[in-house]
């Protein structure tokens, strides 16, 4: 029982400071963790690592909107779309190997990490408001449309496809990116970890809860700080989580 809290506690440590960060989903690091030192099978890991990312994204999310650092209007737009072209992105994902889908979200994770670092992301609120309310609208379809296909056909990263596209596409200050980020991952979290629980029943319940409220803590954490933080210390604590956890996930895969 202590190795299990061990695991479930270290696991929802880095989900939820990616989460509280960066957006990131939960799944990309319970998972590996589960199934590498707790042999938990693969499907059960993954719902519970969505059941995690539920709280942890609504938190983040609220901490996100109570420092108005959020945009629900153009979120909810992208959130509609991510979740339909999902379902058809995922008509594709049997053309390739989980390996493939699973190295996908750990480099993504860690060249993102790398990238915050290095070229942080330094637009302001008032650059954002210069794009019109129906150009935005369209981005966010398109680029909702993108991060469905894409997290559909491979099947991880979408925490980390947003972040990439709202702050490089879309042009979103690096708050309300992760903000908005967060606030769309609660709904797919909170629709993959039912119909994961519908499909294959209940999981154990003793490592969902620890996961679940180590990953809240460490979100809460993590978005607390990350809103009172200037924007070149976000960059550099954000890209800091990042390429610590994708080399942390690199590490663990490897020895799965």
């Amino acid at each position: 029982m202590l190795f299990e809290f061990i695991i479930c506690f270290i696991a929802g440590l880095g989900a939820g400071l990616g989460t509280g960060f960066a957006g990131m989903s939960a799944a990309a690091v319970i998972s590996p963790m589960l199934i590498t030192f707790l042999d938990i099978p693969a499907y059960q890991a993954v719902g519970i690592a969505l059941a995690s990312d539920v709280l942890a994204s609504g938190v983040s999310a609220y901490t996100y909107y109570r420092n108005k650092n959020i945009d629900i209007k153009n979120g909810l737009v992208m959130m509609f779309t991510v979740l339909i072209f999902t379902l058809v992105g995922s008509l594709l994902a049997s053309l390739i190997s989980q390996n493939t889908m699973g190295a996908f979200s750990m480099i993504m994770t860690l060249l993102l990490g790398i990238k915050f670092i290095v070229k942080p992301v330094m637009t302001t609120k008032e650059k954002m408001q210069e794009v019109s309310a129906k150009k935005r609208f369209i981005q966010s379809v398109v680029c909702g449309i993108v991060i469905g296909l894409i997290c559909g056909f491979v099947g991880a990263g979408g925490g980390m496809m947003m972040l990439l596209i709202l702050t490089t596409v879309l042009g979103y200050e690096l708050k309300t990116a992760v903000g908005t980020s967060v606030f769309i991952m609660t709904f797919t979290a909170l629709t993959g970890a039912v119909s994961h629980f519908a499909i294959g029943g209940t999981p154990d319940i003793s490592v969902m809860i620890f996961c679940i409220l180590s990953t809240l803590l460490w979100a809460r954490i993590a978005a607390k700080f990350a809103n009172k933080a200037e924007p070149k210390t976000l960059n550099r604590a954000t890209g800091a989580v990042l390429t610590v956890l994708g080399t942390v996930m690199i590490i663990v895969n490897k020895i799965q």
